[in-house]
């Protein structure tokens, strides 16, 4: 099966940064113990506090699905539930 790379960013709203900045840092200590997980980044843009860099590989769409899964149950995807998301273009 092929890699798959997801790459794009987050926007976060004003009243939401510290929540979101809190918990990134539990997101992203358990997503790197995922199977699977081969790489996983999220980082503050340099320009625009609000907007946070992604990038994610995994070895395979299972690990992806798995991964996807695991956040919806997750404290991170409750805080980010209503977070505008983009792919990279």
């Amino acid at each position: 099966m092929a890699k798959i790379i997801l790459q794009g960013f987050i926007i976060v709203p004003d009243l939401d940064l510290e929540l979101v900045s809190r918990e990134l840092v539990t997101h992203k200590s358990l997503t790197l113990k995922e199977a699977g997980c081969l790489t996983f980044s999220v980082v503050p843009d340099e320009s625009n506090p609000n907007k946070f860099n992604v990038y994610e590989e995994f070895v395979d769409q299972t690990a992806f699905d798995n991964h996807q899964a695991r956040v919806k149950s997750s404290q991170w995807g409750k805080v980010t539930s209503h977070i505008l998301t983009k792919p990279a273009s």
